[in-house]
């Protein structure tokens, strides 16, 4: 089987299906896939350029009785989209009555008491719009990309509201005065770097 570039947008779920891999763990543990999985720990937010190696398809065999109906299950996996509403003082949205659109389809949804709410989506969706009180938001799903990339944590930081702009030059003056602002903001040492400190707590603080 091939190996797989993954390409902007695209995250475990999604590959799995074009390939017809009901279970995405039969991709994501093949031995081939240690050295990614080791490095981005989380399927679901893989980086554009990543390789991945699609295994063969293990076919199964199941002695039943001829002459009578049997039934069989295969166990799909599901996506579910997760989206959390703040404040300006960063306090959590609740009970906030949305509207969340996707591939024609139309959710109403309420915050729970953490500003949270949930939908099971198609694995291979892409684009949302999620609308709430005046506010309509674009949600690209799939393209969060690692922490560990610049263009993780500039997401991330723009995602919780600092200004972090869309350059991804670690040294532009918007990422550097976002990532001061959020070390001032949760007790870091102040330094304009997203060293390893920093991007834990950012993870933590924006979910993922």
């Amino acid at each position: 089987m091939p190996t797989h570039t993954v390409k902007q947008g695209e995250h475990i779920s999604s590959i799995a299906e074009q390939y017809r891999f009901f279970d995405y763990h039969t991709i994501w543990d093949d031995p081939q896939n240690a050295a990614l999985k080791q490095k981005r720990k989380n399927p679901s937010v893989l980086f554009p350029g990543d390789q991945l190696f699609i295994p063969d398809k293990q076919y199964k065999k199941v002695a039943r009785n001829t002459g009578t109906t049997h039934r069989f299950k295969i166990k799909d996996q599901t996506v579910m989209l997760r989206l959390v509403l703040r404040d300006l003082n960063s306090e959590p949205m609740a009970n906030v009555n949305c509207k969340l659109e996707i591939e024609n389809k139309v959710y109403q949804l309420t915050t729970n008491a953490k500003g949270m709410i949930e939908q099971l989506i198609p694995k291979s969706a892409q684009n949302a719009r999620l609308a709430f009180r005046q506010f309509v938001v674009p949600v690209k799903i799939g393209h969060l990309d690692p922490i560990e990339e610049i263009s993780g944590w500039r997401a991330r930081l723009n995602n919780l509201g600092y200004n972090a702009g869309n350059s991804n030059d670690p040294q532009e003056r918007h990422i550097v005065s976002a990532i001061e602002e959020f070390q001032i903001d949760y007790g870091l040492k102040v330094d304009g770097q997203c060293g390893p400190a920093t991007q834990a707590k950012l993870k933590e603080i924006h979910g993922c």
